[in-house]
């Protein structure tokens, strides 16, 4: 069964053109031309992923954001004109997996659209394993994670970031090394996107993300998963 996809965005053109495109590449299309309708349709429709431009109409983007990180870890990414950091730290505490400013290729996005389904729905590269540190656990194979038996529900990004630490306890990896191994050396450049993405990640996972005990800071260097041993 083909992936369903919902695309909001207030341009008729780059609707038309980005919809072609992913129906080509299998998708079923799902569009919105404002704000208002993306959250009716994704309540009644449950894409399977979500592309939102940020300044639309009745609603804007980062409020549909809001509402569907409310009840759902949908895989969500932004269309946006603006290119300010701020924007774009923005899009990424609301809970945004990706992050792509216009002018953009329509067949770029549809390889991040791609990769975002693998990083939601498919196996990870690595034989399926289970890695715990303390009551936090880690399923590869099933994308589960719990926490002393209780579910914790990550975006895919969250979900990578976390394994790739967890399964190296005690590993320090530098941002860059992050950004590597969730989305290739493109985005290299923009090493805060992982500063936010781990201050989500420990607001789900942490007691106290201000004195979190599982992702350690190593100033100056990146992060690391603490180490039992």
């Amino acid at each position: 069964m083909a992936y369903k996809i919902l695309i909001a965005d207030d341009e008729p053109a780059l609707l038309d053109t980005v919809r072609g495109y992913l129906e080509q590449a299998g998708f079923q299309v799902l569009t919105a031309r404002n704000g208002r309708d993306a959250w009716f349709i994704f309540r009644h429709e449950h894409p399977d992923l979500v592309i939102l431009d940020v300044m639309m109409p009745e609603v804007d983007g980062w409020e549909v954001a809001r509402l569907i990180r409310k009840d759902s870890q949908v895989p969500l990414l932004f269309l946006t004109a603006r290119v300010d950091d701020i924007d774009q730290v923005t899009g990424l505490e609301i809970g945004a997996d990706e992050y792509l400013t216009k002018p953009f290729s329509p067949r770029v996005l549809v390889a991040h659209v791609r990769a975002l389904l693998r990083r939601a729905y498919g196996e990870l590269a690595a034989p399926a394993a289970v890695w715990r540190v303390g009551d936090l656990e880690l399923n590869a194979e099933t994308r589960l994670v719990t926490r002393g038996g209780r579910r914790i529900d990550l975006t895919p990004i969250e979900f990578d970031l976390l394994a790739a630490l967890i399964a190296r306890p005690g590993r320090v990896f530098t941002r860059n090394e992050l950004l590597d191994r969730l989305q290739g050396q493109s985005y290299a450049a923009y090493e805060r996107a992982i500063d936010v993405h781990i201050k989500n990640l420990r607001a789900k996972i942490e007691d106290d993300p201000r004195d979190p005990q599982y992702i350690e800071t190593v100033f100056g260097v990146g992060y690391r998963m603490r180490s039992d041993e």
